[in-house]
């Protein structure tokens, strides 16, 4: 059961990120058949200001961070990345029974706890390589919106917190209640696919220039019928020289530069385009609807009608 619910602050906490935890498991919703929770605002020092991540705006939290080691769940809002964290709160973040939530960039201080080490988790796109690289041990997922794994959950970014929170909620409490506060957030109970659909994909870059005409001239006409033989041909070399040149000067091979470049061009097209799904696949020379579904979910995660329903352009 989810009876009572502690939130640390530190100084750069996110005020959205806070807000939906504020959302979720701090509003009297008794009267909608939800559960009462003891919702707790902890800082370091009780009622003192805690400066968030906009300046001029502070939170003061009612509570000391013991205050954590009696509930049900520590959720963790996402605040400023930075190098060291109160010794306090990750002290009281071992100590405590509680199941343990974070959102975005709280996921940082779960591992600076030692939290996550051997464990599944996950945070925001932009900042899972810096992450890998802080907590080797921990298992990231770059790609789900949150991870369950059992006593800790960590979420991606931002409105992802939202589907961890419902999560839990729909765990802990069961459908109908996390159906009734979804409800009031005006907000989807639960989302399909995962964060990579919200990814900047990365283009792969020539290192050197003799190659840049053959990619112009395959990305200007994507559509066409392109091979590894006609562009080694478009750059006068064997299909092995060729080969063995791009990967030099892309870091990628042929085949998955074209299978890429073919993606970003149909995810361009479902954002900026009414064209259904089977001229998207001609046009950006997948040919057929079905193997344009195939890379594409294997890129992006979601189908392409999925991925156009969230961000085609109205």
């Amino acid at each position: 059961m989810l009876r009572s619910v502690a939130v640390p602050l530190i100084n750069g906490v996110a005020p959205f990120e806070f807000g939906v935890l504020c959302e979720v498991f701090g509003i009297d919703r008794t009267e909608e058949g939800v559960p009462l929770v003891d919702f707790r605002v902890c800082g370091e020092l009780p009622n003192q200001p805690v400066q968030t991540s906009i300046p001029g705006l502070t939170i003061t939290p009612e509570h000391g961070f013991e205050a954590m080691l009696d509930v049900d769940l520590v959720a963790l809002p996402a605040a400023k990345i930075r190098q060291t964290y109160p010794e306090k709160l990750l002290k009281t973040l071992r100590e405590t029974g509680a199941t343990l939530l974070s959102v975005c960039s709280g996921a940082f201080i779960l591992g600076e706890a030692g939290l996550l080490d051997d464990r599944r988790c996950t945070t925001h796109w932009r900042e899972t390589t810096t992450f890998k690289e802080r907590f080797p041990k921990a298992h990231v997922d770059p790609d789900v919106l949150f991870v369950d794994d059992g006593n800790i959950i960590t979420s991606a970014g931002t409105a992802a917190g939202i589907d961890a929170c419902l999560h839990l909620v729909r765990r802990e409490l069961g459908t109908k209640i996390a159906t009734t506060i979804a409800r009031r957030m005006v907000v989807p109970p639960q989302r399909d696919g995962g964060q990579r659909q919200y990814v900047e994909l990365p283009i792969p870059e020539c290192s050197s220039d003799s190659l840049e005409p053959v990619l112009e001239q395959v990305l200007d006409t994507i559509a066409d019928n392109h091979t590894v033989a006609s562009m080694a041909k478009l750059a006068v070399m064997s299909e092995r020289t060729f080969a063995r040149r791009f990967v030099a000067e892309t870091g990628t091979t042929p085949n998955k530069w074209l299978s890429l470049q073919r993606v970003l061009h149909a995810r361009r097209l479902l954002e900026e385009t009414d064209l259904d799904v089977d001229a998207v696949a001609t046009r950006s020379g997948f040919g057929a609807a079905a193997l344009l579904r195939h890379h594409f979910h294997r890129v992006v995660g979601v189908a392409p009608s999925d991925y156009r329903r969230t961000f085609a352009c109205r």
